[in-house]
């Protein structure tokens, strides 16, 4: 799954996107696809149409590149939630963006399970504030898969209760 829970003092639970591919993966897939596509230059080695065509190599290797290191940075997306008897604080850090966070007081916060309705299938949310009158909802690893967010939500309603 990719959270963490750690039950020190205060409790935490870090959220992470999957990350398919390594750093070597990255380097075998460039390579490969490199290899790939210049293996139809072999017949034109020599003659000046090869000259035309590696601008092209070039920019279709380069756009490739581009777009997997453009995923990996968009998934440096990491949401941290800090439990303690007193207050929940939940920490979002976005990749191109500045951070969000919320704050609630730990007797207020309740946890929901949206099965339907919500823009993902199983959309968890944090729902609390610092008073009963500043009540605010927020969502939470809605980059998970359903399965895993069904989990979170019995985690999160267990470790809740247990701080409390």
């Amino acid at each position: 799954m990719p959270y963490q829970t750690t039950s020190n003092d205060p409790t935490t639970v870090t959220l992470w996107p999957h990350q398919s591919m390594t750093p070597n993966g990255f380097v075998v897939f460039i390579g490969i696809t490199a290899g790939l596509i210049a293996l139809p230059l072999i017949a034109i080695l020599g003659s000046p149409v090869l000259w035309g065509l590696l601008p092209f190599f070039a920019i279709a290797l380069w756009g490739i590149w581009f777009a997997l290191r453009r995923n990996q940075r968009d998934g440096n997306l990491r949401e941290d939630l800090i439990i303690t008897p007193e207050t929940c604080h939940l920490r979002r850090q976005n990749p191109r963006k500045g951070d969000q966070t919320w704050d609630a007081n730990t007797y207020w916060v309740s946890v929901h399970l949206h099965e339907t309705g919500g823009p993902v299938e199983n959309y968890v949310t944090l729902k609390g504030g610092l008073s009963p009158e500043d009540r605010r909802e927020v969502e939470i690893g809605a980059f998970l898969s359903p399965d895993e967010r069904k989990a979170l939500y019995g985690e999160l309603q267990s470790l809740i209760r247990a701080t409390l």
